[in-house]
């Protein structure tokens, strides 16, 4: 398997396996690409107009922590952008020791400077929080906390971090994790998760995306379309870049890989997206930038409808910074779960969180547009009022219908 797929832990074997023989047929073998030129390679920068971005706000202020592989501070494009964080494995070795490079390629994506030639972060203004959990060939060789992503995802609702980004998935679903998930919306966190790239296998729902309180992640193409093998329905709330971005090839850190980020970097990319938003309005609340961000989201059905697809539609934090487009809402009530929540002042307790079955449906008309598109058929597509591929994404033409690449094994990290 190559690093640039996404990663599982040992609950979801069958995912691993099924993950490893869609690299070969949608990635192809990781080819090293040139560090100077990797920043050529990310595409989306400028279709979500990066640049402009950062000359109102590059996410200063803001903390976000990644639940992944770990974190190596040394690259040259992370220096001085990670702080201390938490090993939840239980295994040798600590928070900044990523054994594999997933970990590492998350933070770049998002918060990385670029020096040195390395990836440059949608929001280097930021700080990372590295939080190390196992995968599936990590287990192999140690023995782990079995209760590791709970204890990661606590540690985070408990750090100052107000972002969670957490590239790991799993089909099953456990209590503690699902307590932790509700934990982290008490405390005012925004926690995003990859989806799974499973869509031609099983497409089971992936954890902890699927959680309520949890925002899933899609990812997509330069192209604009929606990839076959990502994973929908009830579990996708947002979609965003995630096909053909470079990805550090091993714990070597010696060379950067071609191929596919999937809802690994899809998941990044939508973190750093909202350490943007909350970077410009510091004043708001979790609820307050999500509401936004789903408001801003690109798609051609009714607002607040979602698409089992690509839930609110692709994300566009530039809307907003440059344009000064979104509602922010209510500052303590979910977007998600249109439940009121905690971590406000106005809200110092939270209450249950609508199970998923109970939150918004998916819009059918939707749906079958954006289905039509995955399938490749795009003239069909734009016929039946879907979303056009020269659809702007932030004022720049770029990716409309997102989906994911190769990811999910057992905790498998969404993709590098």
């Amino acid at each position: 398997m190559t690093a640039g797929m996404g990663r599982s832990q040992k609950r979801v074997l069958s995912a691993l396996a099924m993950a490893a023989s869609w690299s070969v047929v949608f990635v192809g073998a990781a080819q090293p690409a040139a560090a100077a030129g990797v920043q050529s390679k990310q595409w989306y920068l400028s279709a979500l107009q990066a640049e402009e971005m950062w000359k109102v706000a590059a996410g200063e202020g803001v903390k976000i922590a990644v639940i992944d592989s770990g974190v190596n501070p040394s690259t040259a494009s992370l220096k001085g952008q990670v702080l201390q964080g938490m090993d939840a494995t239980g295994a040798p070795g600590e928070e900044t020791d990523d054994y594999d490079g997933h970990g590492t390629t998350m933070a770049e994506l998002i918060a990385g400077t670029g020096k040195g030639g390395g990836l440059k972060g949608l929001a280097p203004g930021a700080k990372i929080i590295p939080l190390r959990v196992s995968d599936n060939a990590f287990q192999k060789k140690h023995s782990v906390n079995a209760n590791e992503t709970a204890d990661a995802i606590r540690a985070a609702a408990d750090s100052d971090a107000k972002i969670i980004s957490m590239s790991v998935s799993s089909e099953f679903s456990t209590p503690r994790e699902r307590e932790a998930a509700k934990y982290a919306e008490s405390k005012g966190k925004i926690f995003f998760a990859s989806v799974g790239n499973n869509a031609e296998s099983d497409n089971k729902d992936h954890y902890p995306a699927s959680y309520p309180q949890v925002v899933g992640v899609a990812s997509a193409d330069q192209s604009g379309k929606v990839s076959k093998y990502s994973q929908n329905g009830n579990s996708v709330n947002i979609a965003a870049p995630g096909d053909s971005i470079p990805y550090w090839c091993d714990n070597s850190f010696q060379s950067y890989c071609d191929g596919d980020g999937g809802t690994s970097a899809a998941t990044a990319i939508a973190s750093a997206s909202a350490a943007l938003v909350w970077s410009a309005h510091p004043d708001w609340t979790a609820n307050q930038v999500l509401n936004v961000l789903f408001d801003t989201a690109s798609r051609t059905w009714k607002k607040g409808d979602r698409s089992a697809y690509l839930g609110h539609g692709l994300i566009r934090p530039a809307m907003n910074i440059l344009k000064g487009k979104g509602d922010p809402g209510d500052p303590d009530i979910s977007p998600l779960t249109e439940e009121r929540t905690g971590g406000s002042p106005a809200s110092p307790t939270s209450t249950p969180s609508t199970p998923a079955s109970q939150q918004p449906a998916e819009n059918g008309e939707a749906d079958k547009v954006d289905e039509t598109v995955a399938a490749g058929d795009t003239e069909a597509a734009a016929s039946d009022g879907g979303v056009p591929l020269s659809l702007i994404v932030g004022g720049i033409a770029g990716v409309v219908v997102l989906g994911a690449v190769v990811f999910a094994v057992v905790r498998r990290r969404g993709a590098a």
